[in-house]
C-alpha cells in the first residue's frame, strides 16, 4: 500500500486544473410536413426555489470575496480517500499553509501524514518545488500570474494542488460556468463560528462547502466527491486561520533547496514512456 508518490516520481495520471464543462448537444431540426404532429417541446427545467437562490448568492459572494482579495494566508487540513484495488478506501492526510499575493506569487508549505514535507513557490519568475525528504527539487519557468501558473502547474506539469480553484481570480466565472445546482442545507457552525452549509453539483463532482456568515464569507470546510472516479473517493478539508493582511517579507516567495539537493525534472518534462512499457502499479494514494 503506497499512500503517497514522491515528488521525483510524479503520478502518471493527474487531475487537470480545468474540469470539462458539460455542453448542450446540438438540436436537430426536421422540416415538419403540414399533416404531421409537431414535435413535443423539451421539458421545462425545474423551477429554482428561494432556498436555491439564496444558496447560489452565498456561494457567489464567497467567490467574489476571495477573487477580490489581493493577498491572504490560510491553514488547510486536508484528508483524502485512496481507493485500493480491493475497493477498500484508506484515508491519508496533509497539512498545508498557503500564502497568496496577487498578481503572481504563491507559497504552499505542506506536510503529509507520513511526515514528508514539501514546498511549492511561485516566485513571480519561476516555479520551484522542493521535496526535503528525498533531497530533490524541480524548477520551471513561470508563465504568468497566479491564475495562468496554476493551470500550467496542474495541467501541463502534471502536479497536484488541492483546492486550487479557490486561489484564482476567475473563481466567480468558474463557478458560474461549472456549478449546475446548489442547495442550502442548513445554518450551522464550524469551530463555534456561524456558517452556511451548501451542497452543489457539477458534471464531474459533487461538493459541499461551509461558508462563514458575516462580512468575511470565507470557506471553512469543503467536501468533494469524485462521482465519476472508481469508488467515488472524497477529499475533505478544514480551512482556518484566515489572514487578509499576512506579513510578507522578501524571503516569503523565495525557495532555497537544501544543501546537496539534487535537481530533477518534472515528470511532464521527461520523455514519454509507451503504454506497453508501463508495468501495472499496486495500490497507492489518491490521484
Amino acid at each position: 500500500m503506497k499512500p503517497h508518490t514522491p515528488v521525483w516520481r510524479f503520478a502518471v495520471t493527474t487531475l487537470c486544473a480545468s474540469v470539462a464543462v458539460l455542453t448542450g448537444a446540438g438540436t436537430a431540426y426536421a422540416q415538419a410536413e403540414p399533416a404531421k404532429k409537431p414535435a413535443a417541446s423539451a421539458p421545462k427545467a425545474p423551477a429554482v426555489t428561494e432556498s436555491q437562490t439564496q444558496a447560489r448568492a452565498i456561494l457567489m459572494r464567497m467567490a467574489e470575496f476571495l477573487a477580490g482579495t489581493q493577498s491572504f494566508s490560510v491553514s488547510v487540513r486536508g484528508d483524502y480517500d485512496a481507493v485500493q484495488t480491493s475497493g477498500q478506501k484508506i484515508e491519508f492526510g496533509e497539512n498545508r499553509t498557503v500564502t497568496l499575493s496577487r498578481p503572481d506569487r504563491l507559497r504552499v508549505e505542506g506536510q503529509r501524514s507520513d511526515g514528508v514535507k514539501t514546498l511549492t513557490v511561485f516566485t513571480g519568475k519561476e516555479i520551484v518545488l522542493i521535496d526535503a525528504a528525498n533531497n530533490v527539487y524541480a524548477t520551471a519557468p513561470q508563465p504568468g500570474g497566479v491564475d495562468q501558473t496554476i493551470v500550467h502547474f496542474v495541467r501541463d506539469l502534471g502536479m497536484k494542488l488541492p483546492l486550487a480553484m479557490l486561489l484564482v481570480s476567475q473563481l466567480p466565472a468558474e463557478l458560474t460556468e461549472r456549478v449546475q445546482s446548489v442547495d442550502y442545507v442548513e445554518k450551522t457552525s464550524i469551530d463555534g463560528a456561524p456558517s452556511h452549509h451548501l451542497a452543489a453539483r457539477t458534471d464531474s463532482v459533487d461538493f459541499q462547502v461551509w461558508v462563514a456568515d458575516g462580512a468575511t464569507p470565507v470557506p471553512q470546510r469543503v467536501v468533494i466527491t469524485y462521482k465519476k472516479a472508481k469508488g467515488e473517493p472524497q477529499f475533505r478539508a478544514q480551512l482556518s486561520e484566515w489572514n487578509f493582511a499576512p506579513a510578507i517579507a522578501d524571503s516569503t516567495f523565495l525557495a532555497t533547496p537544501p544543501a546537496g539537493a539534487q535537481k530533477v525534472a518534472f515528470a511532464a518534462q521527461l520523455p514519454r514512456i509507451s503504454a506497453t512499457a508501463r508495468k501495472p502499479s499496486g495500490d497507492k494514494g489518491a490521484k
